[in-house]
């Protein structure tokens, strides 16, 4: 397997690298059940709007522990899907559940997408969920991924609206800052609302190569645990770096604020949180 001092990445990668490959994305493969829930809700459009057919070959960007990826391989089911991803500990648990699954078709590969050379002219579609808002470079990365693409082919990313329309992160910051003013991700750095405004998702793809650019919004309730305990213990873990700098007293105040958010999104279903995407289509020039 390949270590993270092996991989070679883009420098405005190796924070990614460091996170993913490390805490952040061990945290993921264990709770890989929950990950994968999270977002089922934005999956039935996502895929129709992919149109993946049977023959085609599909690269994953970003697989994570490779729902998606199984997913394109089961429409392309005389074509093969390949999903890349930084993490070595999500993509061991995406190669046991495609094993255990049975699919023959899908392949999983440690890379970072920005620079790796995948084949030219190679793959019908590429697709992309939560993840391309994550590059260092994003035109350098979209134009590294459409040149994998055949001319003609097609590129679908799944990345997030701003910030205050989801409600799942205004509602984790609001908890966890304990009455600090906690400042939103700016818009230009790595991370989940990079490409949350629709004129910076044309713009990037028309300069990384490509055309026919359509932006849709979506709108779908995020999972996060079957009840207010289980999903208090996925995202306390997973939002631990919002209590940095707190005291004892203050940090069981922003827990006890964030269970009493959760307990208050407890559905029949689980634990709901309104979210806004952006579902992205575009063509290869």
């Amino acid at each position: 397997m390949t270590t993270t001092d092996e991989l070679h990445v883009h420098p405005t990668n190796t924070e990614q690298l460091r996170s993913w490959d490390g805490d952040e994305g061990a945290y993921w493969a264990a709770h890989a059940d929950h990950f994968e829930r999270a977002l089922a809700a934005y999956h039935e459009r996502f895929f129709d709007t992919a149109a993946i057919a049977i023959g085609d070959r599909v690269l994953d960007i970003g697989c994570g522990t490779g729902h998606t990826t199984r997913e394109a391989a089961r429409a392309a089911s005389s074509g093969s899907a390949l999903g890349v991803d930084l993490s070595s500990a999500m993509l061991g648990v995406a190669r046991q559940r495609a094993a255990a699954q049975g699919l023959s078709n899908v392949g999983f590969e440690q890379a970072d997408a920005q620079i790796h050379r995948f084949e030219p002219a190679s793959y019908d579609r590429a697709i992309a969920v939560t993840s391309a808002m994550f590059f260092g470079d994003r035109v350098a990365a979209l134009t590294n991924i459409g040149h994998a693409l055949r001319r003609g082919g097609g590129l679908v990313l799944l990345t997030w609206q701003p910030f205050a329309d989801n409600e799942w992160i205004r509602e984790f910051s609001t908890a966890l800052a304990a009455g600090r003013e906690l400042p939103p991700p700016p818009p230009e750095a790595p991370g989940p609302f990079t490409l949350a405004e629709a004129d910076v998702i044309r713009s990037v793809l028309t300069a990384a190569g490509y055309r026919d650019v359509t932006v849709d919004a979506a709108s779908a309730p995020m999972w996060f645990g079957r009840n207010t305990d289980d999903a208090f213990q996925l995202v306390s873990g997973l939002t631990a770096w919002m209590l940095e700098g707190l005291d004892d007293t203050d940090r069981s105040r922003a827990l006890d604020d964030l269970r009493t958010s959760i307990s208050a999104h407890e559905t029949p279903d689980g634990v709901l949180y309104d979210s806004a995407a952006w579902i992205t289509r575009a063509t290869r020039s």
